[in-house]
């Protein structure tokens, strides 16, 4: 009967003893799995600031390229402050000389105004003067000319207010209702652009 009782007991103990073992070993599983998962994030970690955190030769590698990119950007701003000083000054002075062209080319005109103004002085000729100053007149009308000074051609013609600069209107039997009678200063275009409008008297 003893013999039986101890054997009981030892079963009892083992089984005990296996439960406890049991119990320790899923306990064990989760420590080595915590300590791998830990053992992954340091490794993670790790690589990561390996691959965020540049070395000491690249560093040095950026530094150098941007302060080349700087160094360009400096050439380039004073490429440009040079460029726009000097069509500023370019600019300043083709509007100081822009009519240098049409002046070289009227001063046949004031020489012949002046010769004829020493013609008239030594023989008052009213018939050689006439013809001198309708001389210079056509003259002056040529040179305009090659410049784009074009008269208008206003009797005659409908009265227009982009062109013409009513100074008068009068009853006319011959003309129709605003037809333009008289010129009282002659209007000139520029090539295509009005320079000055013409002066004229209007029929009602």
């Amino acid at each position: 009967m003893k013999n039986t009782t101890q054997k009981v007991e030892k079963a009892m103990t083992g089984e005990e003893n296996a439960i406890e073992e049991n119990m320790a070993e899923p306990g064990a599983a989760a420590r080595d799995i915590e300590t791998a998962q830990e053992a992954e994030q340091v490794r993670d970690a790790t690589a990561a600031q390996a691959t965020v955190s540049p070395s000491e030769d690249e560093l040095e590698k950026a530094k150098a390229k941007a302060e080349e990119y700087y160094g360009q950007l400096q050439r380039l701003q004073a490429d440009f402050d040079n460029y726009r000083k000097r069509t500023q000054r370019e600019k300043s002075e083709l509007i100081m000389y822009a009519t240098e062209r049409l002046v070289k080319d009227l001063l046949p005109v004031l020489d012949n105004f002046e010769r004829a103004v020493e013609a008239a002085a030594a023989n008052p000729d009213f018939a050689s003067f006439s013809q001198g100053v309708d001389m210079i007149f056509r003259q002056v009308r040529d040179v305009l000319g090659k410049e784009g000074l074009k008269p208008m051609e206003a009797v005659g013609k409908p009265f227009d207010p982009n062109l013409h600069e009513a100074v008068q209107r009068i009853e006319s039997g011959e003309h129709e209702e605003n037809v333009i009678v008289e010129e009282v200063q002659k209007g000139y275009f520029l090539k295509e652009k009005v320079l000055r409008p013409g002066m004229v008297i209007v029929s009602n």
